[in-house]
């Protein structure tokens, strides 16, 4: 049961959430083998970012009893080898989590720096959590909440991460908060938007996208082996398609056709998309097997690819990676080292030479972790180590 999407409408620091937060986690196996990650994206542009860091460590460490690594991703400025830190780290994740913020904001950074393919592969055998403002981005189309609701600006979409319909060949959106009742005397269900603006909303969506209503203080854990959706905590999955509604309470679950069936359209339920179209596993499959001539042409090869921002993100994850070997203190530096600063090397010419100035300044900060002098010369360039 560890390949999952779980959406969440609100309140997932909650006590209402613990219960399902561990049980979560309890499907992926045993705790102290899991890699566990937070992306703080989200309210990155706010002061408080580094209390809301702390904070949502404390609720999973004390109030779940599981303790997250933070990937910081706050802003676009990340580069070098911090954004290969930064992949890496994701890519490596048993179980992901993001929260609460700005939506727009956060596909914005992850867009910018090519990582948002990389939630991709935690679905391979993880699981994703996005929670609140983080489930918005979860569909193909993603309400502005802030631009609309407090800035005041016509309703309109943005393309979203559209997990759900690559993983679930669900063509749907998310949209959290969906019972909100704050306003009062005024309508905030929907996420803040109201009956009215999302009537306008759905015209604008594509025919077969539909809705998927999350209440606040409640979850949907897609199961994506199982095909299922289970819905949990105090409220209800509403499936909305042109007005039309059915719902699914607090402990039922709802299969994926099923789903379909009840959007009152001739949608098709599609197969899950392909994964990850720069793959990075090939390059890690030839340094594990000690090949490390095949394992940097297959890294140049990748450089080589149209400079789209996953590209980027994957030869960043990679040059990190290779630096990191080649630091490790328990390899010979003569024979096992040697290799791989001379991999770096021709990495870092291939970079400067095609112009490509954060690929080469990723390179030369492992080396200089590594202790590397480079003596760049008209011949090519030539490399020491500092002995420790």
């Amino acid at each position: 049961m560890g390949r999952q999407i779980v959406v969440m409408g609100s309140g997932e620091t909650s006590p209402t959430m613990v219960t399902p937060h561990q049980q979560i986690l309890a499907s992926l196996g045993k705790l102290d083998q899991l890699k566990l990650t937070i992306l703080d994206t989200p309210f990155g542009f706010q002061e408080n970012a580094d209390d809301l860091t702390e904070k949502l460590i404390d609720f999973f460490s004390h109030s779940v009893g599981a303790t997250p690594k933070a990937v910081s991703l706050r802003d676009k400025s990340v580069r070098g080898a911090a954004l290969g830190e930064a992949v890496n780290a994701i890519r490596e994740s048993d179980w992901l989590f993001a929260g609460p913020g700005s939506p727009s904001y956060a596909l914005n950074v992850w867009q910018e720096l090519g990582v948002s393919p990389h939630f991709d592969e935690v679905l391979v055998d993880g699981t994703i959590v996005l929670a609140s403002a983080a489930a918005l981005t979860a569909g193909s189309h993603t309400i502005p909440v802030y631009e609309m609701y407090k800035v005041g600006e016509e309703p309109h979409w943005l393309p979203g991460l559209n997990l759900i319909e690559r993983h679930t060949g669900m063509p749907a959106t998310i949209i959290p908060h969906y019972d909100n009742a704050d306003g009062a005397n005024h309508d905030t269900r929907f996420c803040y938007i109201g009956e009215l603006r999302l009537r306008t909303m759905e015209a604008l969506l594509p025919v077969e996208v539909f809705i998927i209503g999350v209440d606040e203080h409640t979850g949907i854990r897609f199961d994506l082996d199982e095909r299922i959706a289970h819905v949990f905590g105090r409220g209800a999955m509403t499936i909305r398609h042109h007005g039309e509604s059915w719902t699914v309470t607090s402990g039922e679950s709802a299969t994926f056709e099923e789903i379909i069936s009840h959007t009152g359209s001739s949608i098709v339920l599609g197969e899950p998309a392909p994964l990850f179209k720069v793959d990075p596993h090939k390059v890690e499959e030839l340094l594990d097997a000690g090949k490390v001539s095949d394992a940097v042409d297959a890294l140049l090869n990748l450089d080589e690819l149209d400079r789209d921002t996953e590209t980027r993100a994957a030869v960043h994850s990679l040059v990190t990676r290779l630096g990191h070997i080649a630091a490790s203190p328990k390899v010979d530096i003569m024979s096992v080292v040697g290799p791989y600063v001379d991999a770096l090397l021709q990495a870092r010419q291939a970079a400067r030479a095609g112009g490509r100035w954060d690929d080469a300044d990723a390179i030369r900060d492992q080396l200089m972790e590594m202790k590397v002098t480079i003596k760049d010369t008209k011949d090519g360039s030539s490399w020491d180590i500092e002995s420790s």
